[in-house]
């Protein structure tokens, strides 16, 4: 399987382009990443704009006293909303880049970026569409932050990301990492399930009594 086959085949938007559309996926560089590298640095200059076909990037903030919050994750058939942004508007990206996972992904230089939109009308649709639908996500999040009690983002992350036997193992940091709050307030909240019988709780590690009540509690208002 050549890498224009495998591209296409991985993002099926991709499998009717025109011609200068496939020629620029054709000259695209194929990149083979092993899991917590850094691929982009917060105010590195944007060169390249990337396309994901295995594993996971993690795309994540950082403030000045060291706090970070993980905005989103670019998994199989997927691109970077920020890559986007910052190719777009000429700006140094805002964010830092680690792969989860052993990753493959391909990665198309600026210039050839700038020629998608301008003269590939399927790579251009393909481009904003992707971008559309991950900076919706994006303000989801933020939504998420701004206007959802604590108790009911951290019973949901809860629920979502449960592993088998009803476990989950992260440390108290890495859920707040996700949540985007203080460490502290993670570890009072969960307190606060386990004195309800929820969970019980043990070093980096979660376990559901009730899950259900869990559940219930991600899903009121």
């Amino acid at each position: 399987m050549n890498d224009l086959t495998l591209l296409t085949g991985q993002f099926p938007q991709l499998q009717q382009l025109d011609e200068v559309g496939l020629a620029i996926l054709s000259r695209a560089q194929k990149v083979q990443l092993p899991a917590d590298q850094v691929i982009f640095h917060q105010g590195s200059v944007c060169a390249h704009f990337i396309m994901v076909v295995s594993g996971v990037v993690k795309v994540l903030g950082r403030n000045a006293n060291g706090r970070e919050l993980v905005l989103y994750r670019i998994e199989n058939q997927g691109t970077c909303v920020l890559t986007t942004s910052c190719l777009l508007g000429a700006e140094d990206y805002p964010a830092e880049g680690v792969t989860e996972t052993e990753v493959t992904a391909f990665l198309i230089p600026l210039s050839e970026f700038q020629r998608a939109i301008t003269e590939s009308e399927g790579l251009r649709r393909f481009i904003f569409d992707s971008y559309g639908e991950r900076l919706a996500r994006l303000i989801g999040l933020v939504q998420e932050i701004a206007f959802e009690r604590i108790e009911k983002r951290l019973a949901r992350y809860l629920v979502e990301h449960v592993g088998p036997g009803c476990v989950l193992l992260r440390s108290h940091q890495e859920i707040a990492d996700e949540l985007g709050t203080a460490r502290e307030v993670v570890s009072r909240q969960l307190k606060l399930f386990e004195q309800k019988e929820w969970v019980a709780l043990s070093r980096n590690q979660v376990l559901f009594l009730n899950k259900e009540a869990v559940k219930r509690a991600a899903k009121d208002s």
